[in-house]
């Protein structure tokens, strides 16, 4: 999954941005047979005036937008029919800062839009609004519409109906069953002021002043305060994305497990960050949950222990580094093998043809010897310039930092970034060709991605085989809250081709030795029910280790409001045989103050 401010910035160079004429405000009588709101929302998501001309609806402005690419007002009707898929709330795009208050009663004339928040390549659903509006002031000072109350029973537990077949599985033309499908109901409260109440935090306040709530306290609830998205059956129908209307310098800093107590109130919206948004314009008040972050214990003498952490594009510009050795030194205590995945060139985002990463290694090594731990030393293979994919310029690889005083690295040479890894036997043992290595590197699933690395450790006289992983991220996946559905998820197809090709190797490791150890770990980009899990784990050969916790505790990332699994450690039929320990270390994602936005995780075994 890319980083949140790269999938925003990359978002936003496509934005669909809506043309309209500044509003103009006059002072005249409305006109008794206007089309009304309701009428303009219609009973499905697309208007069936959109294209066309309406004159004189009424309403009461509920919420102005001052700011950004997208400033209007929220218009409601105070008369609403008695349709409950119909919407009484409209967004009425201004371009230019709204001349309107809260509470005025006006008539607007102008033209029904359908915008389509990221553009219709998005595949998100549109938001119906008038543009290039004329506005005409009736009244001051009148009450605004009484939000909707969202609230667990009536929130449906399904969450979208299937698409049409004939128009690419696409909801908008379905009518609207609010009592249904949950995206329905949110759809039916498009543009209308709406309300939740102490509304418990399951995403974390992001850098730009967002965080999820859950209506549904219930569902799905992690062990922390979170909802785990445990399935592509169960999606969790609860979530809500909160914004403000207000100083983002007055957004609260949630942590997962907080609550918003109190009502927090605005029109609902949709945007192409999150699908449908409370845009508040009063916030609850932020009560702490008290969340801590996690610290697993320390191996024992007899056990080895391995680590992945995906340290979000770390380069020697970054001021992370002393964060980011507390964290490997104090809350993952000192691992003896740690992969590390986004570790970026010795200039970063740079792009003038540098792919060494000894500075950016470097660095943080010194950071962990600094915070108490061990003198690292470290292996990996520079890839060819602009090749494997993630920020332009970065050229991120997938670092092995292992404590000598623990474990060996078994050097074997000539692996490079074009040559492949392979297997050889010795004395009945499974051996690499080179070591470090990579898996395939000229095979087409690995275009613009990251080359697996494969290492060969000896702990304790015993030999270990890690395979450090960063698949395809998710991006160009269809969004959860979109007008197609069921989801259509692109990126698997090359993410499948990458599991096939890990997979294939750990099979000829297991060919030439049957009870070789092996372990396949990293940013596997899907989560542990996925096909690309079921592809990596074949028939047996890899198990991800991740499903040894308890359901409720199996996530490393958390996106949208759901809590899920992005990272895992695979492991061969002689390490599950054996005894060993696993632990996703919660101490990213659930938190507004991340250094990263994945949790690291360890596995402990007795080799």
């Amino acid at each position: 999954m890319p980083s949140r401010t790269s999938a925003r910035l990359a978002a936003l160079t496509v934005a669909a941005v809506c043309g309209a004429a500044s509003a103009v405000v006059a002072t005249s009588p409305a006109h008794a047979d206007s089309v009304r709101v309701h009428d303009i929302q219609g009973t499905t998501r697309l208007s069936p005036y959109a294209g066309k001309q309406v004159a004189d609806v009424p309403g009461v402005v509920t919420a102005v937008r001052t700011y950004g690419s997208s400033k209007g007002f929220w218009l409601q009707d105070p008369n609403p029919d008695a349709d409950p898929a119909t919407s009484e709330g409209v967004f009425v795009f201004t371009s230019s800062t709204p001349k309107v208050a809260v509470g005025t009663s006006v008539t607007v004339t102008g033209t029904v839009s359908e915008y389509v928040p990221g553009g219709t390549a998005s595949g998100n659903q549109s938001v119906t609004e008038i543009t290039k509006p004329v506005v005409t002031t009736v009244s001051t000072g009148n009450a605004v519409p009484a939000p909707v109350v969202i609230t667990k029973r009536a929130v449906p537990e399904r969450y979208a109906p299937a698409g049409d077949p004939a128009a690419n599985n696409s909801i908008n033309a379905l009518p609207l069953a609010p009592a249904t499908y949950a995206l329905d109901y949110y759809e039916s409260l498009e543009g209308m002021n709406v309300q939740v109440s102490d509304a418990r935090v399951v995403t974390g306040t992001d850098p730009y002043s967002e965080l999820w709530v859950t209506v549904k306290p219930k569902e799905h609830r992690t062990e922390r305060g979170g909802t785990l998205y445990g399935s592509y059956d169960a999606q969790n129908t609860g979530r809500l994305q909160i914004q403000s209307l207000g100083a983002t310098a007055d957004f609260p800093q949630a942590n997962v497990g907080d609550t918003l107590t109190g009502t927090t109130t605005g029109p609902l919206d949709f945007n192409q960050f999150g699908g449908y948004t409370l845009v508040a314009s009063a916030l609850g008040t932020l009560e702490s949950g008290g969340l801590e972050r996690e610290t697993t214990r320390k191996q024992a003498t007899g056990e080895l222990a391995v680590a992945t952490y995906n340290v979000e594009n770390l380069d020697p510009s970054d001021k992370t580094f002393d964060a980011h050795a507390s964290a490997i030194v104090n809350n993952l205590r000192s691992p003896d093998i740690v992969s590390l995945e986004e570790i970026q060139d010795d200039n970063g985002a740079k792009d003038d043809g540098t792919v060494s990463a000894g500075a950016t290694v470097g660095k943080l090594i010194d950071a962990i010897v600094a915070a108490g731990g061990p003198r690292y030393d470290w292996r990996s293979i520079d890839p060819v310039d602009k090749q494997d994919g993630g920020e332009p310029g970065g050229n991120i690889r997938q670092v092995f930092l292992f404590n000598p005083e623990r474990v060996s690295f078994t050097d074997r040479p000539g692996g490079d970034s074009t040559t492949a890894v392979g297997v050889t036997t010795e004395q009945g043992e499974a051996r690499l060709t080179v070591s470090p290595g990579r898996i395939d590197p000229a095979n087409a699933a690995w275009t613009n991605s990251r080359k697996p690395l494969a290492g060969e450790f000896v702990f304790r006289g015993r030999t270990v085989f890690v395979i450090a992983n960063h698949l395809n991220s998710k991006g160009g996946d269809q969004p959860l809250t979109g007008q197609y559905q069921p989801v259509v998820r692109s990126s698997e197809t090359q993410r499948h081709a990458q599991a096939t090709e890990v997979n294939t190797f750990v099979k000829s490791l297991l060919s030439a030795q049957k009870d070789a150890e092996v372990i396949a770990l990293g940013d596997m980009n899907d989560f542990e029910f996925s096909d690309t899990a079921k592809i990596l784990e074949g028939d047996g050969e890899l198990w991800s280790a991740i499903k040894s916790l308890p359901r409720r505790e199996r996530y490393t990332y958390d996106y949208q409001g759901n809590a899920q699994v992005l990272d895992q450690i695979l492991i061969s039929r002689a390490i599950r045989r054996g005894s060993f320990a696993y632990d996703s270390v919660h101490i990213n994602s659930e938190f507004h103050d991340q250094i990263s936005d994945h949790d690291p995780q360890v596995l402990r075994f007795r080799p």
